[in-house]
């Protein structure tokens, strides 16, 4: 299916895999709506996705995390962006790498107000309007943490958790229209992840990826668009995708 002219709604599209997913839409011609809380970050982003290709853009500031910004963000697009084909939702967190009975509970309340409310929120405002039209995709950004927790993990990985059952929640309460739901799990991927989840201790966040090499934003936004542009009738119900010395959320070969 050709993405050329699409309307490609990314949230948290500022940096990391959201940035790389709106340049490798941009790429392919589509029309991208871009949000996320860094409006100057976001504003680079969207620069660079006009050079890449992009047919148009537009950006607005929106926090997941609330239901009224979201539904009012959805509301008062304009006309012109009204008609979204795709929902790409990569907003998303960690924070903390604790035992449970250590955690920090401002913490768990970001990660699950942004992973799972913030997803729930986003999905609910714009999915009515793509079974109304009769097309539509809703791409959703898991991780391999929801398939298996790991330890001092256990609130981030219930929160990937919850998006695997949420993501094939709308798969099957979609069915029966021709929209279509997909969860991207990726693995370990160098972005800023670690370096929010250790709260800015940019040496505890340089360790995660020693010896070892990770995915690439881009590596995880080429299988987004893949899925996106399967021909209509094809839905990718879900795609894991780890670097070779990774085998799980546990499992790593570092390198000596």
């Amino acid at each position: 299916m050709t993405l050329k002219g699409k309307i490609v709604f990314v949230t948290g599209a500022s940096s990391g895999i959201g940035a790389a997913t709106a340049l490798a839409f941009a790429a392919e011609g589509a029309r991208l709506l871009l949000a996320a809380r860094r409006m100057d970050k976001l504003a680079a982003v969207a620069e660079a996705a006009l050079k890449s290709g992009a047919e148009a853009i537009h950006t607005f500031s929106l926090d997941v995390r609330s239901r009224n910004a979201v539904k009012q963000a959805i509301e008062k697009l304009p006309a012109e962006w009204a008609a979204i084909d795709v929902l790409v939702n990569n907003a998303g967190l960690s924070r903390g790498l604790d035992k449970l009975y250590q955690g920090n509970i401002d913490d768990w309340d970001e990660m699950i107000d942004t992973n799972v409310k913030g997803l729930l929120y986003v999905t609910r405002a714009v999915a009515p309007g793509m079974v109304e039209r009769g097309r539509g995709h809703v791409i959703n950004l898991g991780s391999v943490a929801g398939e298996m927790t790991y330890p001092n993990g256990a609130v981030y990985c219930a929160s990937k958790a919850a998006e695997r059952a949420i993501n094939d929640g709308l798969r099957e309460d979609v069915l029966g229209t021709p929209i279509r739901v997909t969860s991207v799990d990726p693995g370990m991927v160098e972005t800023d992840f670690s370096l929010v989840r250790f709260h800015g201790d940019t040496e505890r966040a340089a360790k995660v990826y020693q010896n070892i090499k990770p995915l690439t934003p881009e590596d995880v936004a080429n299988v987004i668009v893949w899925a996106a542009s399967r021909p209509e009738h094809v839905n990718i119900a879900r795609v894991v995708l780890t670097p070779v010395h990774q085998a799980n959320a546990l499992l790593f070969h570092r390198t000596a």
